[in-house]
């Protein structure tokens, strides 16, 4: 059963966006999907219309071992579409979880008892390489990368995959980068053409064919509660998501 973490250290690059429509589209497909929000500022959670002041149990919870874990899943409202909720209180874990033992395998370990329900699992990571993400990459068996459309985020790039070398080394051999998903792009520019074409020159293997497109829409989307797919279900956003999800599930296919 695959479980796939969502990841870049740099904020801003449409991870929440690409892990919450990600997840929508392999609902669209038959999937039973769990979605978990390892961010502390939540905003996956938000983005499916979960109010945060209504939580009884969150991300927090799961990862200090204070509830079962199937007493964190809450319902999205969408058939075969659950999620593990976050909020401000997870920001603590980060600090908690220091000193605790198996501090690095606590999701996986909670994982594993909720894996048998769903056919895919989606972490939403942290714009940061702390303890929350190394948890969330110890877990998964794959990384999907976004990646925006300008030449800072190639440095993040490498970054990230130095420390996601140093995971597969020490916490999860079999890690392996799915791809890199380009985001906001704009096609009128010929900056965002050169970047896709410099990480497709770098990593020509792991590129994905789908461009995420800048949008209004897909930033409208989140404010109601909303997938892409059900707010402007004939936009090139959801379009991209849509095949971005086959290409996703193609590349996953043993």
């Amino acid at each position: 059963m695959p479980i796939l973490a969502v990841a870049n250290q740099k904020g801003g690059v449409g991870k929440t966006t690409t892990a919450v429509n990600l997840a929508g589209e392999m609902v669209r497909r038959g999937q039973r999907v769990l979605l978990v929000d390892v961010d502390p500022q939540g905003n996956a959670t938000t983005s499916l219309g979960i109010a945060k002041r209504n939580l009884t149990a969150t991300t927090y919870d799961l990862l200090m071992e204070t509830v079962a874990p199937q007493q964190v899943v809450v319902p999205t409202g969408r058939e075969h579409f659950d999620l593990v909720p976050a909020d401000e209180d997870l920001a603590g874990a980060a600090v908690e979880l220091v000193a605790a033992d198996r501090r690095e395998r606590r999701l996986a370990d909670a994982l594993q008892q909720l894996a048998p329900h769903y056919d895919h699992i989606i972490i939403d990571c942290p714009p940061s390489l702390g303890l929350l993400t190394l948890n969330a990459l110890s877990a998964a068996q794959s990384v999907l990368i976004p990646l925006q459309c300008e030449y800072l985020a190639l440095e993040g790039l490498t970054q990230l995959k130095g420390t996601l070398e140093r995971v597969r080394d020490s916490l999860n051999p079999t890690l392996r980068i799915i791809g890199v998903v380009m985001t906001m792009y704009d096609g009128r520019t010929n900056l965002a053409q050169q970047v896709v074409e410099e990480v497709q020159r770098y990593f020509p293997r792991l590129i994905f064919r789908t461009l995420i497109p800048r949008s209004v829409r897909i930033s409208e989307a989140p404010s109601y509660g909303k997938l892409i797919a059900e707010y402007d279900p004939t936009g090139r956003s959801a379009q991209a998501y849509a095949a971005l999800a086959d290409e996703v599930l193609q590349r996953e296919a043993p």
